[in-house]
């Protein structure tokens, strides 16, 4: 059983109580509802301090997992937010109640980020839904373990680099109109990009893309006052593992890291409100870590 968060400082290792998880198997792109035990979002953890207050954000992926996280700590750090997703309808809505206790406003977009003009779709809904573009959050993404390169086809290779860089291309330059000065970008890239997985050749080779582009755009975007920067999560317990992962890898999912366990994604959401608010206003082209103890150095 996954234990919330409390206000006491507790030991990383044991801070969440995780037995081995239990071999489980789910068609991508997975579901919350199935997930076995089920994820911390800080649904009961998270407290605002009016941080993103007035802030209008589109979160891609924002149905589960990191994505639902995040959406739960804007709203209630004062931002209405846009949650674009592929099809996971029932997750989505689950995501949009915790918007809506917050007090704030929730739209859902459906559909495929793989695709140009959808991704302009995205960001008319939100410059029209919630009346401006503040905050743009690059994290829905694609991955497939393969034990073999030639299982991976040249198909999936193409709908991969689609799906996890091409859409941050596609979304970003739709949002650029629309950004102000103060306006930020928040993408998520992976300790993939640092130390690659054998079974994860393409979304590896997207998450070390995604870092170059976050470093590009940063310096491009810098004289507009548009900050980019990204969070590189370790393993983190989400409906993705279950669903793109062997059932045998799942069960010990995350305990060859430092911490010896895989992160919640609770614990994922301060660094995204960090990114995106004013705290921190001197920080472009940079990468928070979030990897259980991985080196990235």
């Amino acid at each position: 059983m996954i234990e919330t968060q409390n206000t006491t400082m507790q030991n990383p290792v044991d801070q969440y109580d995780q037995p081995p998880f239990p071999e489980q198997e789910q068609q991508t792109p997975g579901t919350e509802s199935d997930l076995t035990p089920k994820a911390d979002h800080g649904e009961t953890s998270y407290k605002g301090s009016g941080k993103l207050s007035g802030r209008k954000a589109i979160i891609t992926g924002g149905d589960s997992g990191i994505g639902r996280a995040v959406a739960i700590a804007f709203a209630r750090e004062g931002a209405d937010v846009l949650i674009s997703y592929l099809n996971e309808d029932e997750d989505a809505k689950e995501t949009a109640r915790y918007i809506q206790e917050a007090g704030r406003k929730a739209v859902l977009v459906p559909g495929d980020i793989s695709k140009e003009e959808h991704c302009k779709h995205i960001i008319d809904r939100a410059v029209a839904e919630l009346g401006g573009l503040d905050i743009l959050v690059n994290n829905a993404a694609y991955q497939m373990s393969h034990e073999s390169l030639q299982e991976l086809t040249s198909e999936e290779l193409d709908h991969t680099f689609r799906t996890n860089i091409y859409a941050m291309f596609y979304l970003c330059k739709a949002a650029e109109p629309h950004f102000k000065p103060g306006s930020t970008v928040v993408n998520t890239t992976s300790v993939n990009a640092y130390k690659p997985s054998p079974g994860l050749v393409a979304y590896a080779a997207t998450k070390g893309a995604i870092q170059n582009f976050t470093a590009s755009l940063a310096q491009l975007w810098a004289e507009k006052g548009i900050r980019v920067n990204c969070v590189a999560p370790g393993p983190i317990w989400t409906p993705l593992i279950p669903s793109t992962m062997p059932t045998e890898k799942v069960k010990t999912f995350g305990q060859d890291v430092p911490l010896k366990r895989a992160g919640q994604p609770a614990e994922l959401a301060a660094a995204y409100v960090l990114l995106a608010s004013q705290d921190s206003s001197y920080m472009t082209g940079s990468t928070v870590q979030v990897t259980g103890g991985t080196p990235t150095i």
